[in-house]
């Protein structure tokens, strides 16, 4: 008789395209998660919608548990662009970022992909260990740059956000990654 090993609740995480439904639920956990900036409702029901090739919905038991959003810019074919992470309180510390930046590189949509890029604030070191993992992983390079000044381009309302570069990296890496 086979055992099979018991499942956790990282395992019971269904990863999916995001639909227009979804939109609230999105908002909902972004504004539960107590740091990330809330975009309107509005802008996460066309993330579902007009970007849901490139962004992933995380679910268990029919709950949004995580949530990635991003894009592949227009003048950039070969970069993606990460918008947002968010997971919910009870999943953190469970890898589930990391496997929802995984099943956005793997998507049809980013077939072409060969940077990821994001912006971080220098305090955000959560954030920070996320991207330089995935820069490890992909055996790729990571640089960061001043991208939205606090001053000039804030003015004075938000923190300075770095954009980080990863890259380029070898579609093979991101196909492994996949299936690890």
């Amino acid at each position: 008789m086979t055992r099979s090993k018991p499942q956790t609740k990282i395992d019971a995480i269904k990863f999916r395209a995001p639909e227009k439904s979804d939109g609230a639920a999105v908002w909902e956990l972004i504004a539960h998660s107590g740091s990330l900036d809330q975009n309107s409702l509005y802008c996460n029901l066309l993330q579902c919608s007009h970007f849901a090739p490139t962004c992933v919905l995380a679910e268990r038991n029919d709950n949004v548990v995580g949530w990635l959003s991003g894009y592949v810019p227009p003048q950039q074919p070969d970069t993606y662009f990460v918008w947002q992470i968010c997971v919910d309180a009870e999943t953190r510390g469970q890898g589930l970022a990391q496997r929802l930046l995984r099943q956005a590189l793997a998507r049809d949509a980013c077939q072409g992909v060969r940077r990821v890029e994001c912006t971080i604030t220098r305090d955000n070191t959560a954030s920070w260990a996320l991207f330089v993992g995935l820069a490890r992983d992909l055996g790729a390079v990571i640089q960061s740059e001043l991208h939205f000044d606090r001053q000039k381009d804030f003015r004075d309302r938000h923190a300075s956000e770095h954009l980080v570069s990863i890259g380029p990296f070898c579609p093979d890496r991101v196909d492994r990654l996949h299936a690890a």
